[in-house]
């Protein structure tokens, strides 16, 4: 693959076909599949090719990918990036009556930016566990694209001071208007009948995790289609350029992870501060001393999109250290080690950039706000590999649909597939 015309064509599709972690990672072992990629299962023995090039999941959510194993303790580069983004999930029991209507009751996941999500066409995508008639449990994804469910604003007649200071009670204001009550439809046949057109036999419904996710598709937007528009550009996105990175550079060690629940903190089996990466490198690299060397000599390129300067917030950002829509990748970097970026690792990063002719900008966040965080400080505190925390550019993080350059996408994928070819 090369970073060409297609490029946003393709980066659109995997937007709009991944809306949510278990989906984003069935796209990309897709993607891995097609180049020639061997799906591993952690519950059996491995035995690795040295020129073999390889993938592994966890919960269906996080995944790893990887070339070369022979030759890891050289100092392979690895591109971390996370699959979950903010969003409105249904709880368990969702339905809920009341003046002849039927609303789903959902639960916010991560910082979601709740505002935008009012009057917009909502549908349901996730994965369902179910009883099948022989009594076996068995899960699979689900993606209804019907326009299902919509959470109405309350009308400015009845909120006056709506544009003044609107708040919102997640468990009042959230639920989403699904059906009337006498509607002979329930989200179990719902489920029922979407498994069972994708060939599955369903006796009874056990559980599901189920987020409800904008029917509008990813587009380009602005004049000439500078922008890309579209829902979880936080973080598909940089999963995205490094699936693109792994699969357009060459046959140098090097290995991509995406893990899931950056969002909510990286506390999982599949998220950063999980053991998944540290048990796939020990599988790559028996014994002690090769796996000290693979650490020491390994770096990491932690992919998280960054906060462009919003022009019409500008005193928002540090007047010198402001990424601009179009100006490129974007380092970041904090004292407090919210970033693992240090002067090494953005030494390297800046120097890669320079080879491959792709501009590159600094993020430092106002002194007097606070600092979000990523995998990177979490990967470098787990394994103890050098790390830079780098991330395209975008406005509107967090909200149901984020904004980000095209040209900038282009110029991350080129800075990724420079690394992983060196």
């Amino acid at each position: 693959m090369s970073a060409g015309d297609s490029l946003i064509p393709r980066l659109c599709s995997f937007l709009d076909a991944s809306p949510t972690p278990f989906h984003a990672v069935a796209s990309v072992k897709a993607l891995l599949t097609a180049a020639g990629y061997a799906e591993l299962r952690e519950d059996d023995a491995w035995h690795l090719e040295p020129e073999g090039r390889y993938f592994v999941t966890r919960n269906d959510s996080a995944l790893i990918a990887f070339r070369s194993p022979g030759r890891f303790p050289e100092g392979p580069t690895l591109i971390g990036a996370h699959t979950d983004s903010p969003a409105l999930r249904l709880k368990p029991k969702p339905e809920l009556d009341g003046q002849g209507l039927l609303r789903l009751a959902v639960e916010p996941y991560g910082g979601v930016l709740q505002n935008p999500w009012f009057d917009r066409d909502l549908a349901l995508a996730g994965r369902v566990h179910f009883r099948t008639p022989e009594g076996a449990v068995q899960g699979a994804l689900v993606q209804l694209p019907e326009k299902l469910a919509i959470i109405p604003s309350l009308a400015i007649h009845l909120d006056r001071e709506a544009n003044q200071k609107r708040s919102i009670n997640a468990q009042t204001d959230l639920p989403a208007l699904f059906a009337f009550e006498n509607d002979e439809a329930t989200l179990h046949a719902l489920l029922k009948t979407a498994l069972e057109a994708a060939g599955h036999a369903v006796d009874a419904i056990l559980d599901h995790e189920l987020l409800f996710y904008d029917t509008q598709g990813a587009a380009t937007v602005g004049l000439e289609g500078a922008f890309l528009a579209s829902a979880r550009l936080d973080n598909l996105l940089s999963c995205f350029c490094a699936t693109e990175a792994l699969l357009s550079s060459g046959d140098t060690p090097a290995l991509i992870v995406l893990n899931d629940h950056e969002e909510v903190g990286s506390a999982s089996s599949s998220g950063a501060a999980g053991p998944f990466l540290d048990q796939v490198l020990r599988r790559i690299t028996p014994g002690e001393e090769d796996s000290a060397r693979l650490r020491a000599r390994a770096w990491l390129i932690s992919a998280d999109n960054a906060h462009a300067v919003h022009p019409n917030f500008p005193d928002r950002h540090d007047r010198a250290h402001g990424p601009l829509l179009g100006g490129g990748p974007v380092i970041k970097i904090n004292a407090n080690q919210r970033y693992a970026s240090n002067s090494a690792t953005q030494a390297r990063f800046r120097d890669l950039c320079d080879q491959a002719a792709v501009p590159v900008q600094s993020f430092v966040t106002r002194s007097d706000l606070g600092c979000g965080s990523t995998i990177g400080p979490i990967t470098a505190a787990e394994l103890g590999i050098a790390t830079v925390d780098v991330g395209v550019p975008q406005l509107a993080m967090h909200s149901i649909r984020e904004l980000c350059a095209v040209g900038d996408v282009a110029a991350m994928v080129t800075a990724l597939t420079r690394a992983l070819s060196a």
